[in-house]
């Protein structure tokens, strides 16, 4: 059936979008404004359907036009309707232009789709080439079909039931001709088989090669059956080609059944033949690890210093291939102390999050006893290093069979269409500029090797094997090839080591073209996806529109292979490739410029200022505005600009050339890029991310990165468990969901996880409501909600786990948005909260919050330590670090789980001297639990907790132009208390940063396991947006975590929800109460309101005044208040009470302003109510303390005030902190005076005694 219903050429009607998505259908509709207006596109649940869509009272209703085996067109109807079919959409359509045709209303005036000329001609090799380069001559043998290719774009079934059609429909009569002349045959019957099993030939034909070479070692009679078999099917067709299908079948199905016990046999044999068995492939070939040397100083506090003498030399040697780490201490008279530890008495590695040199080394001086030592390394490069070494000292020593992490190379490079040079070792050692690894730990060679590249003219074979001879001389090892995907001269090749090769499954590949008019290969995108073991992956490699104008075009280019590249589960086909995978990477020529003048460029680039070229790189500014990579994460840059060189050279930028049409401007810029994205709760770890600066063939850098990634293992139940043993369970108590749209239809939610059997539905939502025709709110119960149960009830097994949700309408069964849940955190008796936002085709279309619990039997709690979680942060140094703090990447969702907050207060990790001792047991259990805290609660500026977002940046109607003056309720006719009351600061942690807001800070990285801090660069970022929430509410708790994956960078983060401080501040005195606001309580602003809504003074980005908010996002947070303010039902009554005032500014428009889901009414309780206990009233925990007002007035009790600005400058904020301040660090902070210090160190000395 032709796509517009128009065939032979005839272009498709107006009305007929193709595959606009669903919410662009929306927007163009609420343009529209008029009741019966309408437009069809292409249905997103059903391939080859379509979706009718009209708007009636600002509500867009969907009607599903589904094809029957006939290929005739009908709108689905109710059950028991008789529906109308026709040949073609306008014949359709022309039926529903006619009033009551069973519609909701009258189809009255077609919305036509916007075309959009061609204009980039000329878009071919980032404008160098006046033609586009031409496909390769002959096609990769190991590439796969894309989804360009027309056998995927229908299902399998669709095609078969269409041949059946087709023959019993036409060749079936001359079958039966023939029969009655006498034939024994049927020609046409046999044809229509072959084609109906030509794609079930192949995959036996790829089943048996593989089974091929084991068949050759272990049953030579088959293999000899097998490769006839396979040499005649290649020569073999017609009539015979299904009778060789059968013949092969029944070889493979004899195959299986034998192969077994024969190789068993095998084996049995060697194994009495051979004593010696030889040595595991993985050292077989491998280069051994030199012992590396580290110099080291011992840190100690000035008190003990005179305990161990003056000499803090020591010298740390790793021996990776024995698993021994000694430790020497320098004596005098050149003598030398050592001890020896074992890769079994290292208990954990201890990172200092302040002092980026410094680790805390945790090692077993006697059963259940461990001992503590810090040491500082000559930089945090080496101290990397020194990790590295150790992880990899205890994965090759490790009792367990399967690996917890693997380390992957990244690259990406374009190659300007001329051959490689004959060296490329700088790329795969990730030597030259930006953030480079070590040079102890340069030639370890990494797990696996993915490259991608652009214009790249070398064919497949060739390449690969290039790439595996560089390999091979840097690492003595032979790489295996296990994907190659190409797309003209745009190639992804993916290589392993020999010994993880039986560890990759399910390898896939697909490819997308995005060039003029999306037909042209010279642009698009190639991928690769693979299990290994238990853990998915995902990589895409690109090359998207050039020229510094062309902005959209790329955002485009990027949402298209979104959607359009065919990987990972089948099943998953609802989620958009970012959420199929643990872990997505995205590499290639993404081709995003700087938007800054030329002159001003090259001047940075000569002082090495890159922060300034950062903030105009069009693809943060992207990122920022949530237009593309939505919730990635991007290493900091910190080398020049990858493009465009001079050919030959890497120190001139050439960025003129002369062209027909004139002279073309490319300014140099970072085109070249690597990023990823990946599930919650997951570990992944950046460890270097650069370019190269010795290859000049091209006029581009090749750009690498290497990442630290957790995997998890093909689980099997353990054995011994009685039979009637319970099973383990996933239970909701209630989910609310807030979508982006303008229908009004009911909803339901699909379940998908690896840990089910199939995907799970819940029945439709029993609450709805909505004020504004932009979006929707929707709840479900727990009677809803169906109990999921796991295939297997292990915690070791469920940990790993994750669930992805998507929100489905009932009319159309389409998605309006999906997310994804890690199981960790929801593993207990207790049901736990979640909070994340939902995306749909790469975009934010709402947010979903709820309360379940994973419930696991008792008999099968048992779990081990990872060995990514070997290493942790200092509890000393998560308070909040004492010097300029970088943020981590944060990917996943935006997760929120406050109920463990509270937990999380008492926990301590690592606090071992060698003094304090405790058992390994109890340091394990503490570290696991912190480990388990997802702490950052922040959620995106404008995510759909906010429900002004759809007025302000979602569909444009009256309503985002006039708002009542009434959604802005005075501070004290919100909260009368609240105003009085002096509102806490956050002091030096909320601060703005200076200068604008730039996209660099948020995206910075921490190596190891890594803190989201609040200090100078933390939650303050947010500009007063939350930030009594962000720096009084969460405080310390935000701050503890590990390397667990944490949600995106936001521009600026957000304030953190009112559900989550109300269970940090609840829990332990109040009963659980219900999650949800009662949706009756929800008033949303009519579309039509008064007066026009203007910005205060205040709201101005740094502004002085009282709540300086964001200039971007003032609007949407005041509107926000009345939007989507409620009050938790149910809850009873507290006695207010006013907190003691604090020091510091407070926000004029009190906390409510800064809240999500605020309360609906002016309350009685206090400002007290919403923040802990501990940050109000001034726990003994100081970590909750207000650090500045803790240190000002201890400074003024001692009459040294004037150091207080030096201290909190250099983040010495919290008194607790202070008691490891030493000389040095008081002497950064300002501190000269020798009797000063005295007094400083004496004074600190003594409260230590005091405690």
């Amino acid at each position: 059936m032709a796509g517009g219903g128009g065939g032979g050429g005839v272009s498709p009607p107006m009305w007929y979008h193709r595959d606009l998505s669903r919410a662009a259908a929306e927007e163009l509709l609420a343009r529209a404004g008029r009741d019966g207006s309408f437009l069809v596109r292409d249905s997103e649940s059903v391939n080859g359907a379509y979706a009718l869509c009209v708007l009636f009272q600002k509500h867009v209703h969907t009607y599903r036009i589904l094809p029957d085996d006939e290929g005739f067109l009908a709108v689905q109807t109710s059950q028991g309707v008789q529906p109308k079919r026709f040949k073609t959409l306008p014949e359709l359509v022309l039926l529903y232009l006619q009033p009551s045709q069973g519609l909701v209303t009258t189809l009255l005036y077609p919305v036509d789709r916007e075309e959009t000329a061609v204009n980039d001609d000329r878009d071919y090799s980032d404008g160098e080439d006046e033609k586009p380069p031409l496909p390769p001559r002959s096609a990769s043998t190991s590439t796969p079909p894309g989804p360009d290719t027309p056998t995927d774009s229908v299902p399998a079934a669709n095609g078969l039931s269409t041949i059946s059609h087709e023959y019993l429909k036409g060749s079936y009569a001359l079958d039966l001709e023939a029969v009655k002349q006498g034939a024994c045959a049927l020609p046409h019957l046999n044809k229509t088989l072959v084609a109906s099993c030509k794609r079930l030939n192949g995959e036996v034909d790829k089943v048996l090669s593989g089974l091929e070479i084991l068949s050759k070692v272990f049953d030579q009679q088959s293999a000899f059956m097998v490769s006839k078999m396979i040499q005649q099917s290649v020569n073999q067709g017609g009539d015979q080609e299904l009778e060789n299908l059968v013949t092969k079948l029944a070889i493979l199905k004899d195959l299986l059944s034998s192969i077994e016990k024969k190789a068993l046999k095998a084996l049995q044999e060697m194994s009495l033949s051979s004593p010696c068995s030889p040595p595991p492939l993985s050292t077989r070939n491998s280069k051994a690890i030199p012992v590396q040397a580290f110099e080291v100083k011992l840190d100690v506090y000035l008190a003990e210093l005179t305990k161990i003498g003056k000499s803090q030399k020591h010298t740390l040697s790793v021996d990776v291939e024995g698993g021994r780490l000694v430790v020497m201490k320098k004596m005098k008279d050149s003598q030398e102390d050592w001890t020896t530890f074992t890769h079994d008495k290292i208990r954990q590695l201890i990172k200092s999050q302040r002092v980026q040199n410094k680790l805390g080394i945790v090692f077993e001086k006697e059963k259940d006893k461990s001992q503590r030592k810090d040491f500082i390394f000559a930089s945090a490069k080496k101290r990397e290093a020194f990790c590295q070494l150790l992880q990899l000292m205890k994965n090759k020593h490790s009792n367990q069979d399967e690996p917890d992490m693997i380390s992957i190379f990244i690259g990406t490079w374009n190659m300007g269409s001329v051959p490689a040079p004959k060296s490329v070792g700088s790329w795969v050692l990730c030597r030259g500029l930006g953030k480079t690894l070590d040079e102890m730990t340069v030639t370890i060679p990494h797990d696996l090797y993915v490259f991608g590249t652009q214009e790249n003219s070398v064919c497949d074979r060739e390449w690969v094997e290039s790439l595996r001879t560089t390999l091979k001389e840097q690492t003595e090892l032979d790489y295996k090839p296990i994907a190659v995907q190409t797309l003209w001269n745009i190639k992804i090749a993916v290589l392993v080591k020999p010994e993880h090769e039986n560890r990759i499954s399910h390898v896939g590949g697909s490819s997308v073209k995005t060039g003029i008019a999306n037909t042209l290969g010279n642009k698009g995108a190639v991928g690769v996806s693979f299990m290994f073991n238990g853990t998915s992956f995902g990589f895409v490699n690109c090359h998207l529109t050039s020229g510094n104008e062309k902005i959209a075009r790329r955002n485009q280019n990027y949402l298209d292979i979104l959607r359009l590249l065919s990987l990972g589960d089948k099943q998953l086909s609802s989620f958009d490739i970012s959420l199929r995978f643990t872990n997505l990477f995205w590499l290639g020529d993404l081709n995003y410029r700087l938007d800054m003048d030329i002159q001003e460029i090259l001047n940075y680039i000569n002082r090495k200022e890159f922060e300034p070229l950062l903030k105009v790189d069009q693809l943060n500014l992207e990122r920022e505005k949530n237009k593309v990579f939505l919730r990635f994460a991007e290493e900091e840059i910190s080398y020049p600009p990858t493009y465009r060189y001079e050919r030959g050279s890497r120190d001139t930028y050439v960025w003129q050339k002369q062209k027909a049409t004139g002279m073309r401007t490319n300014v140099p810029s970072w085109c070249d890029r690597i990023l990823w994205k990946s599930y919650p709760e997951t570990h992944i770890v950046c460890n270097s991310y650069g370019c190269t600066d010795d290859i000049v063939t091209s006029d581009h850098s090749p750009v690498f990165a290497t990442f630290e990634v957790g995997v998890t293992s093909q689980f099997v139940s353990k054995k011994g468990l009685p039979k009637s043993s319970e099973q383990a369970y996933i239970e909701f108590e209630s989910i609310e969901a807030i979508v982006k749209t303008a229908s009004r239809t009911k909803f339901f939610i699909e379940f998908y996880s690896t840990c089910l059997e199939e995907f799970k539905k819940s029945y439709e939502n029993d609450s709805q409501s909505s004020d504004n025709v932009n979006f929707l709110r929707v709840g479900w119960s727990n009677k809803q909600l169906t109990t999921l149960k796991p295939l297997l009830s292990e915690i070791e097994y469920l940990q790993d786990q994750h669930l992805l949700l998507t929100v489905k309408s009932l009319d159309g069964y389409e998605s309006y948005g999906e997310c994804v849940l890690a199981l960790k955190s929801m593993i207990g008796s207790t049901a736990q909260q979640f909070h994340t936002y939902l995306s749909h085709r790469g975009e934010e279309t709402g947010n979903i919050r709820g309360s379940m619990r994973v419930r696991v039997p008792s008999e099968r709690m048992g779990t081990r330590e990872r060995l990514y979680e070997w290493i942790s942060v200092d509890k000393d140094e998560t308070g909040g670090p004492k010097g300029k703090s970088t943020l981590l990447p944060r990917t996943g969702h935006d997760y929120v789980k406050p109920s463990l907050a509270r937990k999380q207060l008492g926990a301590e990790l690592g606090k071992v001297t060698e003094e304090g001792e405790r058992s390994s047991k109890e340091e394990t259990a503490t570290r696991s639990k912190q480990e388990s805290l997802d702490g950052d609660p922040s959620v995106s500026k404008n995510s759909y907790n906010n429900p002004a977002y759809y007025i302000l940046e979602g569909v444009p109607n009256q309503s985002a132009a006039a708002m009542s003056s009434e959604l802005l309720p005075s501070p004290s006719s919100a909260n009368p208390q609240a105003a009085k009351a002096p509102v806490p600061s956050a002091g030096p942690r909320t601060k703005p940063p200076s200068g604008t807001s730039g996209p660099s800070n948020p995206r910075r990285p921490t190596a190891g396991h890594s803190v989201r801090t609040i200090s100078e660069e933390g939650s303050s970022e947010d500009d007063g947006v939350g930030c009594v929430v962000g720096a009084q509410g969460v405080g310390s708790v935000a701050a503890v975590g590990s390397s667990l994956n944490r949600p995106p960078p936001d521009f600026p983060p957000p304030p953190l929800p009112k559900g989550a401080l109300e269970m940090v501040a609840d829990a332990p005195f109040a009963k659980p109460r219900p999650l949800y606001p009662d949706l009756a309580e929800v008033r949303i602003p009519a579309a039509n309101s008064g007066a026009p809504f203007a910005l205060g003074e205040g709201f101005r980005r740094g502004g002085g005044g009282p709540g300086a908010l964001d200039d971007q996002s003032c609007s949407v947070l005041q509107m926000a208040k009345t939007l989507s303010e409620s009050e938790f039902p149910g809850q009873p009554p507290r006695a207010p009470s006013a907190p003691p005032p604090l020091r510091g500014q407070g926000l004029g428009l009190g906390l409510d302003a800064c809240r999500t889901f605020p309360p609906r009414n002016p309350i009685t309780e206090s400002i007290a109510e919403d923040l802990p206990e501990e940050a109000l009233w001034g726990s003994s925990s100081s970590s909750l303390s207000v650090g500045e007002s803790s240190v000002g007035e201890w400074l003024q009790r001692l009459g040294l005030e004037r150091y207080e600005e030096g201290l909190l400058h250099n983040g010495w904020d919290d008194l607790e902190f202070l008691s490891d301040i030493t000389e040095e660090d008081l002497e950064e902070a300002g501190v000269l005076d020798p009797a000063h210090k005295h007094i400083l160190l004496e004074s600190l000395r003594q409260q230590l005694q005091q405690k």
